[in-house]
This record gives C-alpha cells, sequence and structure tokens, in this order.
C-alpha cells in the first residue's frame, strides 16, 4: 500500500426527515442541540457509522459495537491482548496496533490498561502500574451541525407489558416513555486527512479511499426505532485532494467554500487549482 502523499478534506451533507439522528443520554435522549437551537451529531457518532461500515465491508476494526462485533472479546484490552504481546515496548506496540487495525491507523487510539486488568490487587505487593500509549490519527472528523434551527417533536409512549411487576400486582410505570425526532433538518460535517501524521501510522491512499467509499452509505445499514430506515441520507459527498502533503489551502479556507441552504442545496465558492470530487449519496 501506498503512504498518503496528499493532503485530503471532504465534507457531508445529510438529510433528516423525522428521525433523532443523535440523541443526548443526559437530556432524554432527546436530538443534540446547541445553545443556539442547531442541531448536533457529534463525531464521536459519526466515526462510531465510518466504523460500522468498514466493519461490514471486511476491514478489521478495534472499537467495535458489542451488538456487531465478529469476535468474542469481552472488552478492548482483551481483544488488543490477542494482538499485542509487550504492551512495555511503546514503539512496537503502535506499530502492530495501526498495522492490524483500520480505525486506529485512521482515528488513532489510547491504549491505556491497568496492569490486572482493573482488577482488585491480590496483594499489597502486586502493582497497579499499567499502560498508556497514546496513538495520534491522521483522520480528523468534526461535529455534523444542521443548516438552520431544527423542530423537535415528542410523543409519550406506552408499552403493553411492564419491565418488572408493580406493586399490588399493577403496571410498573416503566409502561410510560416519550420518544423524540427532528421532523425534517440538512446537516454538514467537515474532515481532513493528514500525511504527516500519515506516516506515523502507515495509513495509505487506499485506505483514504476506503473511507472516501462508505461516506455515502454512512447510513446503510444502520436504522433503529429512533432512525427508521430512510429518515437518514447522505445526499452529497465531496472530496477534495491536495498536490501537496502540507495542501494548496487550509482546511479552513477550503471548508469555507461550501455553503449548503436548509432545502439541502449547496454552493461552491472557486478555489484556484483545487476542484472536489462531488459524489452523490446512495
Amino acid at each position: 500500500m501506498s503512504n498518503l502523499s496528499r493532503k485530503i478534506d471532504f465534507a457531508v451533507i445529510i438529510g433528516v426527515q423525522n428521525s433523532n439522528p443523535n440523541g443526548d443520554p443526559l437530556n432524554g435522549n432527546r436530538p443534540r442541540i446547541d445553545y443556539d437551537g442547531y442541531g448536533e451529531i457529534s463525531d464521536v457518532c459519526i466515526k462510531r457509522k465510518i466504523r460500522d461500515r468498514l466493519l461490514e465491508n471486511g476491514y478489521p476494526i478495534f472499537v467495535q459495537s458489542d451488538d456487531r462485533k465478529i469476535d468474542s472479546a469481552k472488552c478492548l484490552k482483551e481483544r488488543a491482548d490477542k494482538v499485542i504481546e509487550n504492551w512495555l515496548n511503546s514503539h512496537e506496540t503502535i506499530e502492530m496496533a495501526c498495522k492490524t487495525w483500520f480505525d486506529v491507523r485512521a482515528f488513532g487510539q489510547l491504549f491505556a490498561f491497568t496492569a490486572n486488568g482493573g482488577k482488585k490487587k491480590k496483594s499489597d505487593d502486586e502493582s497497579e502500574s499499567g499502560v498508556s500509549i497514546p496513538i495520534r490519527g491522521p483522520v480528523s472528523v468534526q461535529s455534523a451541525f444542521s443548516v438552520e434551527p431544527i423542530s423537535i417533536s415528542s410523543i409519550q409512549i406506552t408499552k403493553s407489558v411492564s419491565g418488572e411487576e408493580g406493586k399490588n400486582g399493577k403496571k410498573s410505570s416503566d409502561t410510560m416513555g416519550m420518544k423524540h425526532r427532528v421532523d425534517k433538518g440538512v446537516y454538514v460535517f467537515f474532515g481532513s486527512m493528514n500525511p504527516q501524521l500519515a506516516e506515523r501510522t502507515g495509513f495509505s491512499t487506499e485506505d483514504a479511499c476506503a473511507i472516501k467509499n462508505v461516506l455515502p452509505i454512512l447510513f446503510e445499514n444502520d436504522a433503529s426505532s429512533a432512525r427508521p430506515e430512510g429518515s437518514m441520507t447522505v445526499k452529497k459527498v465531496f472530496w477534495w485532494e491536495h498536490n501537496s502533503k502540507a495542501g494548496q489551502y487550509s482546511s479552513a479556507k477550503v471548508h469555507a467554500t461550501l455553503t449548503v441552504t436548509p432545502d439541502g442545496e449547496y454552493e461552491l465558492s472557486d478555489l484556484e487549482g483545487l476542484v472536489p470530487e462531488i459524489i452523490d449519496g446512495f
């Protein structure tokens, strides 16, 4: 595989219709919004979907969802221990981790484990020292924000069966609940790939193409009660490939050339010598 030799910037336009794109667990799982009322999808959520699509396409992923994992590992340390034998040599650890897992060489990873796996010490003589090895990845992804403030609808729901038996044989209070959705919205997120950091992790041009290929299908095979099939779509992907490692322009200047309207239409300002590839969503 060839090392990533050119800086890459990208952007994705997302359409939302009667869906909860990213619930906030600290706010009753209501769709995330900022203080100005604009909808938000966290970068962690977006990278989760990228990982899931890559995993479905056969790429080895370190941070796997419990409901999608393809091995028997019960935790990240167990998955890591099957590959990495000598945690004390950080250089070998980084090299092996990046070589083995796509998401580690792309997004980076912090390997922070206690020496005894988080278990209580058997004796006072047992050391609590562990390992903490940071890996900085070349692929950065920003949170997605809606083009205009969003409207959130909330409905009360009931379940026909109690999760637990209530007092005196009555239904418990868990038969009542709430569901929240964004009625309609258009979100945009940006990202970048840094060739200098790619040299350290081994992130290649082929790896960049793999991410490029999954961005248009980001929400395929991702349906849930909160996000019914077809309620979230990728409208457009924009892919800027510079002519050098440092890039012809800063990422901020490149991203600023894209203007998106509330109906999902867009305009692109010209940057001399840098024309994006525009890819339709799936």
